[in-house]
């Protein structure tokens, strides 16, 4: 196993400091190793980087850290050569891209952005309130994360939500369950169908208990649509009104962080894996692990993560015996 970071826990030491799972810990354990504590409480961050550090101390595995991978090739006898930046070469015929999208901050170009003399940062870069005191900060998007540092930001400045769409929020929990149960029960987590409703269509759904709906029901923060573009330190809103801003961030998502397979063709022309479930349909031996709505609505989380290696390896294992 190859980890560029220092520590096997991926991203989540990176992410600011209040992030809490959005889905309960007996639904967010990864096999084999239960998620200590209460089993209907959301673990925040810190939690999840203890989980992960106790999960990998488990494995039977070598992990090597410090091992960013730059490319990966086929090589002669069509095993797959997989390069770091620290300059070792691995060979191997079954090669997982597990990197996920989380280190690959999607940022949009937005008219004025690149000449907003203010402080612009993408929510990969966020860590907590301190710094924003007193400020005018404008959040573009409107998913779980952006409302989440929205009511945060809030208690210390005047903040606003920019979308698209108007926001939507889903019910946390329905009879006592939490939502991610039903979806899981119901097989709305895996069906094509659903995806527009879950991921897509007309924003994000936020799951909410009732907390973010009532706080932004106060004004602060509020949400508008969003603008049409930054002049200087202005924003200018889609009514034509102008407002002096002191922060833009981006709650924007991310993409696909899996450059090194770019000289394999094992990508399409904006940097996305062929895939289908997980398993490569141009290079029999590659699969992937983490990508967004790889198999379900829980693929890119510790929820679903699970169920997908096991998809993948199976296949993979296939091929192998196959070949």
């Amino acid at each position: 196993m190859l980890e560029a970071a220092a520590r096997p826990a991926g991203s989540w030491p990176r992410y600011y400091d209040s992030l809490a799972l959005f889905s309960p810990a007996r639904r967010s354990a990864l096999p084999g190793l239960p998620f200590p504590g209460a089993p209907d409480g959301y673990p925040v961050r810190d939690e999840v980087v203890t989980y992960l550090g106790d999960y990998a101390a488990r494995l039977d595995a070598d992990i090597r850290t410090g091992q960013r991978v730059e490319h990966v090739t086929v090589a002669n006898g069509g095993e797959f050569e997989v390069a770091t930046t620290a300059g070792q070469v691995f060979t191997a015929p079954l090669v997982v891209a597990a990197t996920g999208a989380f280190s690959r901050p999607h940022r949009p170009e937005l008219p004025g952005l690149d000449t907003f003399p203010g402080r612009v940062l993408h929510s990969s870069d966020h860590r907590s309130p301190k710094g924003f005191e007193g400020k005018r900060v404008v959040i573009v998007g409107g998913g779980n994360s952006a409302v989440q540092i929205g009511v945060e930001l809030a208690a210390v400045a005047r903040v606003t939500l920019a979308t698209r769409h108007p926001l939507r929020f889903m019910a946390q929990k329905v009879l006592g369950r939490d939502m991610h149960l039903w979806l899981a029960w119901t097989g709305l987590d895996s069906a094509g169908w659903a995806r527009p409703l879950l991921t897509g269509g007309k924003g994000t759904p936020v799951f909410d208990t009732g907390t973010y709906r009532a706080r932004i029901a106060t004004g602060n923060p509020d949400r508008r649509p969003m603008f049409t573009r930054l002049d200087g330190d202005r924003v200018v809103w889609s009514d034509g009104t102008r407002e002096r801003v002191d922060a833009v961030l981006l709650a924007t998502g991310y993409r696909p962080n899996v450059d090194y397979l770019g000289g394999l063709g094992a990508l399409d022309d904006t940097g996305r894996p062929l895939h289908r479930g997980g398993v490569s349909t141009t290079h029999p031996g590659l699969g992937y692990v983490g990508l967004e709505w790889q198999r379900s609505f829980a693929s890119a989380t510790l929820r679903g993560v699970g169920a997908d290696a096991r998809h993948v390896l199976t296949r993979l294992l296939g091929q192998a015996r196959a070949r």
